[in-house]
């Protein structure tokens, strides 16, 4: 596809041999935001998993700059996509910087010292999501919230050219929800960040998204930008839900505001 740097063709996706949605196309810019909106169960979470080489394609094609996904190597991958999903992990007596320097491991192996430049990014990675304090605290007794924003950091040190995230702000609160979208705007203007993820927050899904793509049933229902997705007659039609469902907290537009726009 001319002008695209991530494309999917004719992807579909599902689970033993079972298609649940079908046809599905995207069209990336080197740095756009795609958020996946849609009921509970819509397939979102299936679709990023099949995106992320985690679930076999029943058809279709998954390209990055021009590349199918599926013709590259496990460790080239991983220097070109990170991924965070809502599992909760395990990591057994490790800090939260060691949690974080395992997205070093594409570069330095599973066996592989860290050098000084290695050491340097787990930094920057760990001060761009605010958890340089917790660096030394066990990773299995922080809170959720600060869960999410190590496996971000974690993402992070990886350098990825695209990432993709399953519902990233469930476990925060306002406050870090903002924050944690606002790395995500930051870093697709300083690094080129391609970031692909499912949102329940159809207000910040508004905010952040250059496109937006809908999931009801076996086909996407629609794709487009904000503008077009945002329309109070089709979100009714998406969330069976009444417009006023739709409106936002006017409290929570104020804080967007203002923030500007993450």
């Amino acid at each position: 596809m001319i002008d695209c740097y991530f494309y999917t063709k004719k992807m579909c996706v599902g689970y033993d041999g079972s298609p649940l949605i079908k046809e599905i196309t995207i069209a990336l810019k080197r740095g756009e935001i795609l958020t996946l909106i849609g009921p509970n169960g819509a397939g979102k979470s299936t679709i990023l998993k099949s995106i992320a080489g985690q679930l076999s394609l029943l058809g279709g094609k998954v390209c990055l700059n021009e590349k199918d996904l599926s013709q590259q190597k496990a460790g080239e991958l991983a220097k070109k996509m990170s991924v965070v999903f809502t599992q909760r992990v395990k990591a057994e007596l490790k800090s939260c910087r060691d949690v974080v320097a395992t997205g070093r491991y594409p570069y330095t192996g599973w066996f592989g010292r860290m050098s000084g430049e290695d050491e340097r990014i787990v930094d920057e990675a760990m001060e761009a999501v605010h958890i340089t304090d917790i660096s030394d605290r066990d990773f299995d007794r922080i809170s959720d919230g600060q869960k999410q924003r190590v496996m971000l950091a974690r993402a992070i040190c990886q350098e990825p050219e695209v990432i993709i995230l399953d519902e990233p702000t469930s476990y925060l609160d306002i406050r870090y929800k903002l924050e944690f979208l606002k790395i995500l705007q930051e870093m697709r203007v300083s690094k080129r960040l391609t970031v692909i993820m499912s949102l329940h927050e159809l207000e910040l899904a508004k905010i952040v998204s250059d496109k937006v793509l809908c999931l009801k049933g076996e086909y996407v229902l629609k794709y487009g930008t904000p503008e077009e997705v945002f329309i109070s007659d089709f979100i009714e039609q998406l969330f069976d839900i009444r417009e006023a469902d739709f409106q936002a907290d006017e409290k929570l537009l104020s804080y967007i505001r203002q923030v500007g726009r993450l």
